[in-house]
């Protein structure tokens, strides 16, 4: 395989819908164009029942893969169309895929993200990569975060101790020291819980600007119950999904008299509070904090995230040249190079694993 152009593509726990890049990691600026194909409410509802046990799973599964893996391809053909480029001069596609379970404990050892990678690189005419988790689980790691590796290569500083939170469906952090290891790890709840409650009582997929859970208040009682979950003081390496923070959990925590705009400004605070715990924690020598994710564009988060880190200056990745919605999908694609490159895409001192290793299942075109 010859060139240096690449294709990332991200659908992540939120469930909204696609992000796919095309980048060039030769270039000081690697974001080249980006697309994005939101999920409609039927697929966003059959990925949801894949979280729990139910009837005819694995065929499901099997069906959902597919129709997962033609959208990709169709994001792929938009992505490349009126740039120029052919498939053939794209190097490969790396596809996260959609995770629909996450259980990397020993006692399971697996995570599962839905796509097809042979119907994707069939339908594209490009190599596609894929499977990213396994491998790192495989050598006794969580498979996750995996974007903290990115994050060094493009975001770290000489100088300067940097942070990046990804507040996603899952909030997690990268510390980007000057001098010692990278770490990061998964916080807890992003935007996940906020969506949900935000699905249910105003059928809205979420909170545009966090403007419904500023209208609230919090509710001391509900979000002590909440930051008392054993997750929250576990250290790390560790990584969480929809398994552990979804609307069940959310429900067994409430009395049922609550106001629902109160619940949702709670959960606002619950994000903030498990990000700035973690910040404080583990990287209190970071003094630029940088967002990316869906939600960095909640005002009602970010301003709590700044009450609750008063001495760090917090702005959006999109100042460190990386536009904060698109960082994910541009990471799948770094990983895609590492993999056929043959490079290691991990960082074990991130997932726990016993050493660096190639991330990644080739789908040759």
């Amino acid at each position: 395989m010859s060139g240096t152009h690449y294709i990332g593509i991200m659908s992540g726990t939120s469930l909204d819908g696609i992000d796919a890049v095309l980048v060039d990691f030769t270039q000081s600026c690697p974001l080249e164009r980006t697309c994005y194909m939101p999920y409609d409410e039927a697929l966003r509802t059959a990925l949801l029942a894949l979280n729990q046990r139910g009837k005819d799973e694995l065929h499901r599964a099997a069906v959902l893969a597919n129709r997962i893996a033609k959208l990709y391809a169709e994001s792929v053909r938009r992505l490349l169309d009126g740039t120029g480029l052919n498939p053939r001069q794209v190097v490969a596609i790396g596809c996260h895929g959609q995770t629909v379970r996450h259980c990397p404990q020993p006692e399971n050892g697996y995570s599962i993200q839905l796509v097809n990678g042979a119907l994707l690189a069939e339908l594209t005419g490009i190599a596609v990569v894929t499977d990213f988790r396994s491998r790192d689980i495989a050598a006794g790691g969580q498979g996750a975060p995996l974007v903290p590796a990115f994050h060094r290569e493009v975001f770290a500083h000489p100088a300067i101790d940097r942070l990046i939170v990804n507040i996603g469906g899952i909030a997690n952090i990268t510390c980007l020291p000057v001098s010692g290891h990278v770490t990061g790890f998964d916080c807890g709840p992003g935007n996940i819980l906020m969506d949900a409650w935000c699905v249910r009582h105003l059928n809205m997929p979420y909170d545009r600007d966090g403007q419904w859970g500023a209208s609230g208040r919090v509710i001391p009682r509900l979000l002590e119950d909440l930051l008392a979950f054993p997750y929250f003081s576990l250290p790390p390496p560790k990584s969480t999904g929809r398994e552990m923070f979804n609307i069940d959990w959310l429900q067994s925590c409430l009395q049922g008299d609550e106001a629902a705009q109160d619940v949702q400004a709670t959960l606002v605070a619950l994000t903030a509070a498990t990000i700035t715990r973690s910040v404080l924690a583990h990287c209190p020598a970071a003094n630029e904090v940088y967002l990316c994710g869906g939600g960095a564009h909640n005002s009602a988060l970010v301003c709590q995230l700044r009450q609750g880190l008063p001495a760090r200056e917090i702005k959006l990745t999109d100042a460190l040249g990386i536009d904060a919605d698109w960082v994910e999908a541009c990471a799948f694609g770094w990983l895609a190079q590492r993999a056929i490159e043959r490079a290691p895409g991990n960082l074990p001192v991130v997932t726990g694993a016993h050493a660096s290793r190639i991330l990644g299942a080739i789908y040759l075109a």
